[in-house]
């Protein structure tokens, strides 16, 4: 049972096959479904003149989390098929003059809560991630160093927006206010960055700290990708430490009775409707958050969270690699985390 709470190996074929996807869909432009607020006709562009960086993958955060899965590939198996190809698009893409172009965007009139904070999110997870490849792969280093003026706008962006958000975004989906704060609290606490490190702890205790019996019963919705409990407990698990977060599981944990609906995989009925495909995403990412759960939970529950991990993995692993391109644009980084983590 222990060996689950440790990252799983990355298979050779696995990782060869979540690369091909990732590759083609950063350089895919079409299908693209913009985040766009049009202030004027000079704006109606396309999404590559728009997004020299993020464009492909059919939105700007996807792209950016297949960025982050191909850094990801390339620090766990270096010798991918494909790590030339990899590098060389890192290299077209992740320059300082598409990075600039990338953050003027962001200072446009009515783009204060562009890919907020999903997409904010994920642009720190892959900073973080170039950080770590560079220690093993000089170039790297290049694409981190281009790549930082946007991480700290966004960075800036939290720091303004924080303050002001009173209540938390709960719902299974890109706005999620969990999720929102997670990848932003790895990144403060690897980078050092205090400040943003204290004003996520802060939100997080301010949001959830009192949460009780959660009511797991009433998730999924129909197009959840995140379960909004399973990601506010990893949350307040980066947050608590050992003895707090007990007493926090404790008083949050659902019912025995509305557990169940956490530990089921849940059924795709259509994987080529966009809402529904998240489902998959769904079954990931909470193969995820047990996965890194796994330690803090009490003894009695291991076992059947071992059982879910394993078991919502093999429901939607597959349709990473193959099927409508509504899952294939995004689940190879939901894979990676469930796996990888």
């Amino acid at each position: 049972m222990t060996s689950m709470t440790a990252p799983q190996p990355l298979s050779a074929a696995l990782a060869r096959g979540l690369a091909q996807v990732a590759l083609q869909n950063i350089t895919q432009e079409y299908p693209n479904k913009l985040d766009h607020v049009i202030n004027g006709p000079h704006d109606l562009r396309s999404p590559r003149e728009l997004h020299p960086v993020f464009y492909g993958s059919f939105d700007w955060h996807s792209s950016v989390h297949m960025f982050w899965s191909l850094a990801r590939i390339l620090r766990l198996q270096p010798s991918v098929a494909s790590a030339a190809e990899i590098e060389h698009i890192f290299t077209l893409h992740l320059s300082a003059a598409n990075i600039a172009q990338e953050c003027a965007y962001l200072q446009q009139p009515l783009r204060q809560s562009f890919e907020r904070t999903y997409g904010w999110a994920w642009l720190l997870k892959l900073q973080l991630e170039l950080d770590l490849l560079a220690q093993t792969l000089p170039v790297a280093q290049v694409w981190a160093t281009h790549l930082q003026p946007l991480t700290d706008a966004f960075i800036a962006r939290y720091q303004q927006y924080l303050p002001l958000a009173q209540i938390p975004l709960r719902a299974g989906t890109h706005a999620n206010s969990a999720f929102g704060l997670y990848f932003p609290l790895q990144y403060a606490k690897q980078r050092q960055h205090p400040a943003l490190r204290q004003l996520i702890v802060s939100k997080a205790h301010a949001w959830y700290g009192q949460d009780q019996r959660y009511p797991a019963r009433y998730e999924p919705s129909g197009d959840d990708f995140l379960s909004g409990g399973l990601i506010e407990a990893l949350l307040m698990q980066s947050v608590l430490d050992g003895c707090d977060y007990a007493d926090w599981w404790q008083a949050f944990c659902p019912s025995q009775h509305d557990m169940q609906a956490w530990l089921m995989p849940v059924a795709v009925a259509d994987r080529g409707d966009p809402k529904m495909s998240h489902l998959d995403g769904l079954n990931l990412s909470r193969a995820w958050c047990w996965r890194m759960l796994l330690p803090s939970l009490p003894a009695e529950l291991q076992e059947a969270v071992v059982t879910a991990i394993e078991a919502h993995q093999e429901a939607s692993t597959v349709h990473a690699l193959q099927g409508d391109y509504v899952g294939t644009h995004w689940l190879a980084s939901f894979v990676l985390l469930a796996l990888t983590e």
